[in-house]
């Protein structure tokens, strides 16, 4: 496992998306464990999950509770495990997803995370997205007020732009430390937020970053060989997964990208971690850049 820098602290280069042990389709709980273990076991240290990672109309927590209960039976060391979660959405009956970033919501949101995570204080907490009805300054105010309270140790934001960030920076300096956004193959919109993290020295985390390289997305009249399909060519040349290579490349992005790709299974797990140890070559990235549109 090779490890990058996050708010001072290593952590690995692949983290462990959480959310599809929680979420429908979810599988249960002695497998979910094992996914959490599997990841632990191939050296991944950064967990991210969120509060609203529950089945629809569903009680909040059920994912934080899961990595807390997954984490408690692990066998091995878990001192070194960053555990990053959220607050700030909602998962209403209906299946819709809610936003509230009003102070007084985020603050009870992340006390009630740190009682379900059984820790002292949330090592990394994001607000997790912007609530266009409330004002960004007062949102990340709350994240302040956290700091300063010691119940938070890190601060970041997701689903965020280019001013967004610059904003929040000012408000919380260097207590600000990633920012986690979709991006992927498929979805390479935060190219602007990606270069000014780097600028600034924040963890950039794509979830959902596996985007755009599965068969289904690639059919056509040229099918694997048309959009993307480079990256399953690459793959089949390496003798790995394109999930493998996809995140190779991501990695290969910038020093500061952090790939947290979602598991249900183990042996996923395991694949995606050993992404932190294939490093692709020039001329791979070259022909993956232009499959994906770079």
């Amino acid at each position: 496992m090779r490890y990058r820098t996050l708010g001072g602290l290593r952590v690995s280069a692949i983290g462990l998306g959480a959310m599809p042990l929680s979420v429908e389709g979810r599988p249960d709980e002695r497998r979910a464990l094992a996914t959490v273990h599997a990841a632990l076991d191939a050296g991944v240290t950064l967990v991210d999950t969120a509060d609203s990672y529950h089945l629809p109309g569903a009680g909040p927590g059920h994912n934080e509770l899961l990595v807390a209960r997954a984490l408690a039976s692990y066998g091995g060391d878990t001192s070194g495990v960053l555990v990053a979660t959220k607050g700030g959405r909602g998962r209403p009956a209906d299946g819709s997803w809610t936003v509230t970033g009003t102070p007084g919501h985020l603050k009870a949101a992340a006390e009630a995370s740190l009682k379900r995570l059984g820790v002292e204080a949330i090592g990394l907490y994001h607000l997790h997205k912007p609530d266009p009805s409330v004002p960004f300054e007062e949102s990340v105010g709350a994240l302040r007020e956290l700091l300063d309270e010691g119940k938070i140790r890190l601060a970041g934001i997701s689903n965020t732009d280019v001013g967004q960030i610059r904003a929040a920076r000012e408000i919380l300096g260097d207590r600000l430390v990633s920012v986690q956004n979709q991006y992927s193959p498929a979805v390479r919109a935060g190219e602007a937020e990606l270069r000014l993290c780097a600028e600034l020295g924040l963890a950039f985390l794509p979830w959902s970053p596996l985007g755009g390289i599965s068969r289904s997305s690639l059919d056509g009249p040229s099918g694997i060989t048309g959009a993307r399909g480079a990256f399953h060519e690459v793959a089949a040349e390496r003798g790995v997964s394109p999930q493998r290579i996809c995140l190779a490349w991501l990695l290969a992005k910038s020093p500061v990208v952090i790939p947290i790709p979602g598991a249900s299974r183990p042996a996923t797990a395991r694949d995606s971690a050993g992404a932190a140890d294939l490093v692709l070559e020039t001329a791979e990235l070259g022909r993956l850049d232009e499959a994906a549109g770079v």
